[in-house]
């Protein structure tokens, strides 16, 4: 859910063997996403969203052992695959919840996504982002016409969220815990089978798990063969944790630069899909995330965020488990870095 020093709080993160917090729990009474919701989202978004393309690089592929290409998400509308889900999400809305308005929470790029799609339907959008949030992603939620609203940490947007959506009656449109979210993500996967038939391994970044559980659902529900592997931040491993212990947990704090990965939380319908489906997660740490963004724009000329930069990252240190000379997709989740950003860390 969410880079830069801006994305880090406090030391390292720990967790907090609780349930997880009230949005993702009512949100998870819903049947979890099915690989014909994929299938059903693809054709629901087609008319808004093009597929994004698959770059094929020698040079990273020789770095990591493996014949790999990267599925560029930086590429698509509002710089990230967050519109995916979002608008899968929005346009299922009753005409009874588009009247009410819509309500998330996010460090930036779900924020874009969804404000962005709650513009095409005409309806309200409200954005609860922590203060400390990228700048120029919070213009961008503004330029789309959503309202931008903030609580002092990451860790508690949920509850602020959650109190001004009872208030205001808006519908909650979860960044990661939404099986209409989960599903319209799900689309990269069928994007990846049909642009690389051959696919052998595909690894993705993660946050909150939306994006991981949606792509692992749409190919291993159809190439089960293929190995698909999960990549968190050292300072965010709210994904791995859950599935140590077997539930959903939470996270006291979260430290790293790759904000768009920053979940405080894990949630139940995507940690369900990830149980299933997902071979391995990993982590990397800040410096390797990184050191991949460079090798991503001096190599490739694709400009990642730190967030999309954590695939090739685990491909680079070895960490995905991917056998030598696979092919192999690494998923660029999106490009959203300022420039202040990316000074500071090149």
């Amino acid at each position: 859910m969410s880079e830069g020093s801006a994305g880090a709080t406090t030391e390292s993160a720990q967790p907090v063997d609780t349930a997880p917090p009230a949005a993702s729990a009512a949100t998870d009474k819903q049947p979890n996403a099915t690989l014909a919701d994929v299938f059903a989202a693809r054709e629901r978004v087609a008319p808004y969203l093009r597929p994004t393309p698959l770059f094929p690089s020698a040079t990273l592929g020789r770095m990591t052992n493996t014949t790999l290409a990267l599925k560029a998400e930086s590429l698509q509308r509002t710089g990230s695959f967050k519109a995916r889900g979002a608008l899968n999400a929005v346009l299922q809305l009753t005409p009874e919840q588009r009247a009410r308005g819509i309500i998330t929470m996010s460090a930036g790029n779900h924020g874009q996504g969804l404000a962005w799609a709650a513009a095409q339907a005409g309806v309200r959008c409200v954005v609860f982002m922590p203060e400390h949030a990228i700048p120029t992603k919070v213009e961008a939620i503004r330029g789309y016409g959503a309202e931008a609203r903030f609580a002092p940490s990451i860790e508690q947007l949920n509850a602020m969220m959650l109190a001004y959506a009872q208030e205001h009656e808006l519908v909650v449109v979860h960044p990661f815990a939404d099986p209409r979210v989960i599903a319209g993500q799900g689309t990269v996967g069928l994007e990846i089978l049909e642009q690389m038939p051959e696919v052998e391994a595909v690894v993705v970044p993660v946050g909150g798990g939306g994006l991981l559980a949606g792509i692992a659902l749409a190919i291993k529900g159809q190439r089960p063969e293929v190995r698909v592997v999960g990549v968190e931040p050292e300072g965010a491993p709210g994904v791995s944790r859950s599935l140590a212990v077997g539930h959903p947990v939470t996270l006291d704090h979260v430290a790293t630069i790759a904000d768009g990965l920053a979940a405080p939380y894990a949630a139940a319908a995507s940690q369900q899909l990830i149980e299933r489906y997902v071979d391995d997660v990993v982590l990397v740490s800040d410096e390797e995330i990184v050191n991949a963004l460079r090798l991503i724009l001096e190599r490739s000329k694709l400009l990642a965020e730190p967030a999309g930069a954590t695939a090739l990252a685990a491909l680079l240190a070895g960490k995905a488990g991917v056998p030598r000379g696979a092919r192999t997709v690494a998923v660029l989740s999106g490009g959203n870095v300022d420039l202040a950003t990316l000074k500071r860390i090149l």
